[in-house]
C-alpha cells in the first residue's frame, strides 16, 4: 500500500508544516494551520498537451540577451475596450489572468458576457458553481435576449453587442475535476478558457478537500503548466476574504500573470475593474462599468459619471484633475464644514485618506490661518470610488474653505496640484493630460504648479500652453489659490 504524508498549510500564506504550530512563522497569524492529506502513492503524471505548430519550444542552455530573439507579443482583441486597456492592450496568448472580487458583484456576469462575445474564438466556459441550465438563463439574460418588437427601445448594451452570426462559439462543461477538465480541452481544443471558479476545483494528485490550500495551488499549477504549453489564455475567478484579500495562499496571487480587482457597492450600479498585478502592461490601469439589466456596459468616459449636474452654484463643491493608470480623469470632491456640537471635532473621509486630511487642515490652520480646530470636517469622493492620487490635495483644500467661508467656487473651474506642509503647490506628474481632460469637457480655467514649467515658468518650449484654449492658472501657493478664487 502506498503511503500518505498529512502536512500542515497556514490558511493565510500557504507555509507549509510537517507539524502542527500556534504561530505561522511567515505571516506571524495565530491558529491558521490545518491538516490536510497529501496522497503519495497517485503518481499519474500530468496530461501532456499537444503543443501548437507556431509555438517554439524554450531552449534548455544559458542564452546570452543580446542573442534572444524578441517579436511583439500578439494579443487578442476583445469587443470590449475597458477590459483590454486593464489588461494593457488586449489578451495575451498563454497568460493566466486571476479576477477576485466580492460575492454577488459580477464576476461571473463579466466572464461570461466576454466568452460569449469573443469574435471567431472557441471558448470554454468551466463552471463548478452553477448547472448549465443557469448558465443558459444568464446567458438569455446578457446576450442572446430576443430582440424587442418594431418600435420598442433598445438598451445601449444591445446597440453594442455584436450579433450572433459574428460571435465564436462558447462551450459550457460544469465539472471540478481538473483531469476531465483537460480530457475534455484535448477533444475541444479551445481558443480560451474560463474557470468558475478555482476554489471549486480539485485534483486527484492531492487527497483533500477542494478550497484548500493544497488544492488551489495543485489546480493553479497545473493550470498554469496548461497555458504556457499550450499558449492558450486561461481566466481564473478567485473567491475574496472578509478582508478584501482573495481567499487562498499568496502564492496563487504570484503564480498568475495577471491579477484584476472587481469592486463596487452592490447598491449602486458603477462596477471599477482594476489592475493590481500585470506582467504585460501597467499595474494601475482602471476600467469602468455599469450593471444594467442586460449586463455590464463599459463606460468609456467616466468623467461625465462623476461629476453631477449642477443647476445652482454651491459651496463646497471643486472638481479635481486625477489618474488612474493612464486614464485621466476629472472627479467631484465635496467637502463640508460645521460647528462641532459636542466640543471634540469629527474629521471624516470617504474615498480618501484620513491622514492626509488632517495634514491639509493643519496646513490651512498653519499657513493660511483658517480656524479649523473645533470644526466638523466631512469629505467626500463622488462616484464611490477612492482616490490616492496627491494632484487632488489642491481640489479638496479650496473645497474645505469653500464651505468653510459659504462662497461656492466658480463653475467650470479645475484643480491639479500637490499641497506640501509649507504651504506651496507642488509638481505632478502629466499634467498635460490633466489639462486635456479639462478642456475636452468644457471647462473655462484650471489651476496647477508653476513649478510644472520648466525653469520656474520662464522656458516652455517644453510645455506649450498656447495651444490649450482653457485659461491656465499658475500658481505657487496655496494663499495665491484663495486670492484668485474668493478675492
Amino acid at each position: 500500500m502506498a503511503k500518505t504524508k498529512i502536512a500542515y498549510f497556514c490558511q493565510s500564506c500557504g507555509f507549509e508544516s510537517a507539524k502542527w504550530l500556534g504561530k505561522c512563522p511567515s505571516c506571524q497569524q495565530w491558529n491558521t494551520f490545518v491538516e490536510e492529506i497529501i496522497d503519495k502513492g497517485n503518481t499519474t503524471s500530468v496530461p501532456t498537451w499537444k503543443v501548437p505548430s507556431n509555438t517554439q519550444q524554450r531552449a534548455n542552455k544559458p542564452v546570452e540577451v543580446g542573442d534572444i530573439t524578441f517579436t511583439e507579443e500578439h494579443r487578442i482583441q476583445t469587443p470590449d475596450k475597458e477590459f483590454n486597456r486593464v489588461l494593457g492592450g488586449g489578451i495575451v496568448a498563454g497568460s493566466l489572468v486571476l479576477i477576485g472580487g466580492e460575492p454577488g458583484i459580477g464576476k461571473s456576469t463579466l466572464m461570461l458576457q466576454l466568452a460569449l462575445n469573443m469574435p471567431n474564438l472557441k471558448v470554454l466556459y468551466v463552471s463548478g458553481e452553477e448547472s448549465d441550465r443557469q448558465i443558459k438563463m444568464r446567458a438569455e439574460r446578457l446576450n442572446m435576449a430576443p430582440q424587442p418588437p418594431e418600435g420598442g427601445a433598445i438598451s445601449s448594451l444591445q446597440k453594442e453587442t455584436p450579433p450572433l452570426g459574428s460571435r465564436g462559439a462558447c462551450f459550457v462543461l460544469c465539472e471540478t475535476s481538473t483531469q476531465n477538465i483537460f480530457k475534455q480541452i484535448e477533444a475541444l481544443e479551445p481558443d480560451l478558457v474560463v474557470i468558475d471558479s478555482i476554489q471549486t476545483l480539485h485534483s486527484s494528485h492531492i487527497e483533500s478537500t477542494p478550497g484548500s490550500v493544497s488544492q488551489v495551488r495543485e489546480c493553479t499549477a497545473e493550470m498554469l503548466r496548461f497555458a504556457k504549453e499550450t499558449s492558450t489564455p486561461v481566466f481564473l475567478i478567485g473567491h475574496i476574504t472578509k478582508d478584501g484579500m482573495i481567499a487562498g495562499p499568496k502564492i496563487l496571487e504570484h503564480m498568475v500573470d495577471t491579477v484584476l480587482q472587481f469592486e463596487g457597492d452592490r447598491h449602486h450600479v458603477y462596477r471599477i475593474l482594476r489592475t493590481v498585478k500585470n506582467r504585460f502592461g501597467s499595474a494601475s490601469e482602471l476600467g469602468i462599468y455599469e450593471m444594467l439589466g442586460e449586463g455590464l456596459r463599459e463606460v468609456s468616459n467616466p468623467s461625465e459619471i462623476l461629476l453631477s449636474q449642477r443647476d445652482q452654484p454651491l459651496s463646497g463643491i471643486a472638481i479635481s484633475a486625477t489618474l488612474e493608470g493612464m486614464r485621466p480623469m476629472l472627479i467631484e470632491t465635496q467637502a463640508l464644514v460645521s460647528a462641532s456640537p459636542y466640543g471634540t471635532p469629527q474629521r471624516t473621509a470617504t474615498g480618501f485618506d484620513t491622514k492626509r486630511m488632517s495634514m491639509l487642515l493643519a496646513v490651512l490652520e498653519k499657513r493660511c490661518g483658517f480656524r479649523l480646530g473645533a470644526k466638523d470636517v466631512f469629505l467626500n469622493i463622488t462616484g464611490g470610488i477612492r482616490v490616492e492620487d496627491p494632484a487632488i490635495d489642491l481640489g479638496l483644500a479650496a473645497a474645505i474653505i469653500s464651505s468653510h467661508e459659504d462662497m461656492p467656487i466658480p463653475f467650470k473651474t479645475c484643480f491639479a496640484g500637490e499641497i506640501g506642509l509649507s504651504g506651496e503647490i507642488r509638481a505632478v506628474n502629466r499634467v498635460e493630460q490633466r489639462i486635456a481632460e479639462a478642456q475636452k469637457l468644457g471647462f473655462n480655467q484650471i489651476f496647477i504648479s508653476k513649478y510644472n514649467l520648466p525653469s520656474g515658468g520662464q522656458d516652455k518650449k517644453r510645455m506649450d500652453l498656447s495651444r490649450y484654449d482653457i485659461e491656465i492658472k499658475i500658481v505657487s501657493s496655496i494663499e495665491e489659490v484663495f486670492g484668485l478664487l474668493f478675492g
